[in-house]
This record gives structure tokens, sequence and C-alpha cells, in this order.
């Protein structure tokens, strides 16, 4: 017949499959190391490291000064309103009686830019170096 396949005779060849020989191998090389890493002995100094008591806060103790500033321009110290022409003697009195003189400027939310760059001006005209910006809202005058 002119159309028919031709049959071979030979047999068909064995191929060997080497995919669950690979699995194999991977779980015997990810259990062979986490053995390893249980037998690791981890050699330590040991260190007596000091406890850390937290401050309790002295009101006594605490001589920093608060400025605030409101959105109408008035002016907090340590929350008793005050004028912009009293801060700069205010703040030379509390230079020369505290050794080490700090301040922290807070403002209001709608606070202008300018009057609490008037009061920064005034603290730098006073020589206080420890100036803090408080960055949380405060209601005006607290």
């Amino acid at each position: 017949m002119a159309g028919a396949p031709k049959q071979t005779g030979g047999a068909k060849k064995a191929t060997i499959n080497v995919i669950p020989l690979i699995d194999v191998i991977f779980f015997l090389l990810a259990t062979f190391v986490l053995f390893t890493l249980t037998l690791n002995k981890i050699e330590s100094v040991p260190i007596n490291l000091p406890k850390a008591t937290p401050s309790t806060p002295d009101d006594s103790e605490d001589t920093s000064v608060t400025l605030q500033v409101s959105d109408s321009g008035n002016l907090y110290w340590n929350k008793e309103l005050i004028g912009m022409s009293e801060l700069f003697p205010r703040l030379q009195q509390y230079k020369d009686a505290e050794p080490a003189p700090r301040v922290l400027i807070a403002s209001d939310d709608l606070a202008k830019y300018g009057v609490t760059i008037d009061v920064l001006d005034a603290v730098r005209r006073a020589r206080i170096d420890q100036v803090s910006f408080e960055t949380i809202f405060r209601p005006t005058g607290r």
C-alpha cells in the first residue's frame, strides 16, 4: 500500500525523569542546613547592663519657658498673656536668672509666621541658644 505508514521494529527508549529527584535533593539540603544550624552553640559573653529608670516629671525642676503665639498675634509666657514689648526684657531677666535657659516656641495652627519669627528673633537677641519648636496643636494659652 502506498499511503500506509511504515512500522518500525525498534523498541521505545527509556527516559529518566529527574524532576522528582531535584525535589528530593532540595528537601535533603534544607533538612541538612536546618539541622546544622541547631548544632551550632552560640558563644557569648555575659554583660551586666544598667537598668533604665524613667524620669518623673517634677514641675519644680523644669525651668524652661513656653512662648505661645496665638492666631490673633497675642503672646503667652507660660500661659500668661504678655505684649510683644514685654518679651525681650523678660527674656533678658530669664537668661540672667537661669544658668541654662531653654525656650519652647509654640503657635496656634492659624498663627501668622511673622509674629512667630519676631518671637524667635527676640530669643536670639537675648542670646538664648536652647530653642525648640512645638509641632503639635495646642489650644491658645495652654
